[in-house]
C-alpha cells in the first residue's frame, strides 16, 4: 500500500473514532487500522443505544464537517500511568497500555483538532502530515458494520466494527465504488442460483456446496482441460484416499500447522484425519518406488479433495469452502531440475490464464519466510529453497516481488496474482519449493555413484482450487461463459410446431458431434423463448422459422446480438472449432 495513502487511511480511522463518540459518547473506542481499501474502528456500544446502518450516514457528515478544522497532527511520549489516565473506564485501551509497558515500548498519543472538535488517541503514529488538506471529502465514505471480538478471540467481547473506503482521489473512489457496483452483479452466488450451478444445503453443512448438472459440466471441463496440458509433459496421475491415520500428518507437520482446523475421525480401532493436504500422500506413493537418478524427476498430478474446518462465519459461496479441491501436483526432482521443472510449469500457467482473458497484467509474489512464523527446517534449508525459487523467477524473466511471511509452512513459493475482467486481484496459481517434507519422511533415489540423494519437492496447482476458481470464473464472465465451458452450449428455438420436426433434426444431428444443445419445444411465445435464451446466459441459439426448413439450413444467433445463416454442416464444423480453440467471445 502507498504510505502517504495509507497515512489519510488512518487519519480517517481517527476521524471516524472522534465522530462516532460525538454522536455517542457512551462508545468505548478499541483500535482503528487502515486496510487494504480504506479503515475501520471497533467499538463497545453495549453501555447505551446499538449502532445501526441507519447511523452511518450522519456519522459520515460529521467526519466531513470536522475535517477541515484538523491542521495537523501532534504527539507526546507519555508514561504508562498517564496514558491510563487519559484513558480512565475503557478496558481496551487500557489493556493496550498494559501490553506496551510489559514489552517495553514508547507510548505515544496523537491529538489533532482545537476546541470541540479536538481528539487524542493512543497511537503509533503514521498519519497525514495536514488531513484538512490532504484528504478530499469526495474520496472517502462509510460503508458498513460487522461484528468483530475483541483481538480477534471468540472468548472475549463482541464489539461493532464500522468500515470505510478511502482512496487518493474522488475518480479513484469513483472507479472503486463502480467496480463494487459490477461486484454486485456479478456475484456468483446470486449467478449460481438464477444458472443452477451450485446448491448449497444446511442439511449438508456450511461450506460444502453441492454441484448442480450444470456446475459439474464446468468442473468437469477445467478438470479435463487442465489434464491435457499435463498431459504430454509426463505427469502420472495418481489417486489418494481422504483419510490418513494422525501419525500422517504428525510427520509431514499438518498437524500441528493446521491444529484446529482438521477434521478427525475415530474408526473403531485407529483414529484418522480428514487429509488437509495431498502432499503427504503422495510422498508415500514415492517412498514405495526405487527410483534412480534416471527416473527423476518424478511428476505425480491429481485433482483431489481436502478438508479443513473453516470458521463458519469465513466461509463464502464457492471461494471459501470446507471441501476444497485442488488440482494438486508434486514433482520429485534433483536440485539442478529445478529451474526446468519450474519453467515447464509457468509455461502450463501462462497457457491456461491466457485461455481464461486472465493473463494480462499479472505478476507473481515470491512468498518467503518471515518473523514469528510456524516454519519448518533448518534455516541453511530455508535458505538453499528460497534461493532456487527466486533463480527460477529470474530465469523465467517473472514480473515477481519478494514478499516476507507469506510462505507456506514447509518452503517459499511463487503465488501468481491475476486481476478479473472488473479488475479485481485474484491469488490463484502457486509454485512452493520445498526441501523439508522429503527430510521429514525420508525420501531418496540412488544417484550416480549408488548412494541415496534426497529429492525436492516441487508442489503446483494451476487453478489453486476448482471451487474457489469456479466462483472466480463465475464472477470474470458474469455467466457468459465461453462455449467450451458453458453448460448449456446451443438452444434450437422452433417458430411454431410446425417446425419441431426439423428442429428435432438439428438437436439430433449436434448431439450426436458431442455439442451440448437443449431444445425449446414449448408453447411460450418466440419471444420469451428467445428471453430465456438469452436470461440464462447460452452463447447461441438457432431460431428454426419456415425459411429454414424450406432450404434446410439454421439462423445462428449469439447473446451479442450476431446472426448468420448457415447449413446444419457448417453450423456443426463452427461450433466444434469455435471449443477446440477455447475462443473467448
Amino acid at each position: 500500500m502507498d504510505i502517504s495513502l495509507e497515512h489519510k487511511r488512518h487519519t480517517l480511522a481517527h476521524l471516524l473514532a472522534y465522530a462516532v463518540l460525538k454522536q455517542f459518547p457512551y462508545a468505548l473506542p478499541t483500535i482503528g487500522p487502515a486496510i487494504e481499501t480504506g479503515f475501520y474502528y471497533d467499538f463497545d456500544f453495549r453501555a447505551g443505544e446499538a449502532l445501526t446502518d441507519a447511523h452511518l450516514k450522519d456519522i459520515e457528515k460529521t467526519m466531513k464537517k470536522t475535517l477541515s478544522s484538523w491542521k495537523s497532527f501532534s504527539h507526546r511520549v507519555v508514561t504508562p500511568d498517564e496514558a491510563r489516565t487519559v484513558f480512565e473506564g475503557n478496558p481496551y485501551k487500557t489493556a493496550l497500555i498494559d501490553d506496551l509497558e510489559k514489552a517495553g515500548e514508547t507510548i505515544t498519543l496523537y491529538s489533532v483538532g482545537e476546541g470541540d472538535r479536538a481528539f487524542t488517541d493512543l497511537c503509533r503514529g503514521g498519519h497525514s502530515e495536514f488531513p484538512a488538506t490532504d484528504i478530499s471529502t469526495d474520496a472517502f465514505a462509510l460503508t458498513t458494520l460487522a461484528g468483530a471480538y475483541w483481538r480477534g478471540s471468540e472468548a472475549n467481547t463482541m464489539l461493532t466494527r464500522i468500515y470505510g473506503i478511502a482512496f487518493d482521489t474522488k475518480e479513484a473512489f469513483d472507479t472503486y465504488r463502480t467496480q463494487q457496483e459490477e461486484a454486485k452483479k456479478r456475484d456468483h452466488r446470486k449467478i449460481g442460483v438464477e444458472m443452477k450451478l451450485f446448491t448449497l444445503s444446511p442439511l449438508v453443512g456450511s461450506g460444502l456446496p453441492l454441484l448442480q448438472p450444470h456446475g459439474a459440466i464446468i468442473r468437469h471441463e477445467l478438470e479435463k482441460y487442465l489434464w491435457d496440458l499435463h498431459k504430454n509433459k509426463e505427469y502420472l496421475r495418481v489417486w489418494t484416499p481422504h483419510i490418513a491415520k494422525e501419525v500422517l500428518y504428525e510427520t509431514s507437520g499438518h498437524a500441528a500447522k493446521f491444529g484446529d482446523e482438521l477434521f478427525r475421525v475415530s474408526g473403531k480401532e485407529e483414529k484418522f484425519i480428514l487429509k488437509p493436504m495431498n502432499c503427504p500422500h503422495h510422498m508415500q506413493i514415492f517412498a514405495d518406488n526405487q527410483f534412480s537418478y534416471r527416473d527423476m524427476p518424478v511428476r505425480y498430478f491429481e485433482p483431489a479433495t481436502v478438508y479443513r474446518d473453516e470458521k463458519t462465519g469465513q466461509l463464502a459461496g464457492l471461494t471459501r469452502v470446507r471441501a476444497i479441491t485442488q488440482d494438486d501436483g508434486h514433482l520429485f526432482c534433483r536440485v539442478s531440475q529445478i529451474d526446468a521443472e519450474v519453467s515447464t510449469i509457468v509455461n502450463i500457467i501462462k497457457e491456461f490464464y491466457k485461455t481464461m482473458n486472465l493473463l494480462d497484467g499479472y505478476w507473481v509474489r515470491l512468498s518467503v519466510r518471515g518473523e514469528g512464523g510456524q516454519y519448518i527446517g533448518e534455516d541453511a534449508v530455508w535458505e538453499k529453497a528460497e534461493s532456487a525459487l527466486e533463480h527460477a523467477a529470474q530465469k523465467q524473466s517473472l514480473n515477481y516481488t519478494r514478499v516476507e511471511g507469506e510462505a507456506a509452512f514447509y518452503g517459499p513459493k511463487l503465488d501468481f496474482m491475476f486481476k478479473d475482467a472488473i479488475g479485481r486481484e485474484w491469488q490463484l496459481a502457486t509454485i512452493q519449493c520445498d526441501f523439508n517434507l522429503p527430510e521429514r519422511f525420508n525420501l531418496s533415489f540412488i544417484n550416480e555413484l549408488g548412494e541415496k540423494e534426497r529429492p525436492v519437492v516441487i508442489h503446483r496447482a494451476i487453478s489453486g482450487s476448482l471451487e474457489r476458481f469456479m466462483g472466480v470464473m463465475i464472477e470474470h464472465f458474469a455467466g457468459n461463459f465461453p462455449l467450451w465451458l458453458a453448460p448449456d452450449q446451443i438452444r434450437i428455438v422452433p417458430v411454431s410446431d410446425l417446425h419441431n420436426a426439423y428442429a428435432t433434426l438439428i438437436h439430433t444431428e449436434l448431439r450426436a458431434i458431442g455439442i451440448r444443445v437443449s431444445l425449446d419445444t414449448s408453447n411460450e411465445s418466440m419471444g420469451k423463448k428467445i428471453r430465456n435464451a438469452k436470461k440464462e446466459r447460452l452463447p447461441y441459439f438457432v431460431v428454426v422459422g419456415d425459411k429454414e426448413v424450406a432450404e434446410k439450413t439454421v439462423t445462428l444467433e449469439s447473446r451479442n446480438g450476431t446472426s448468420q445463416n448457415m447449413t446444419l454442416n457448417v453450423l456443426g464444423n463452427h461450433l466444434l472449432a469455435e471449443i477446440e480453440s477455447k475462443q473467448i467471445s
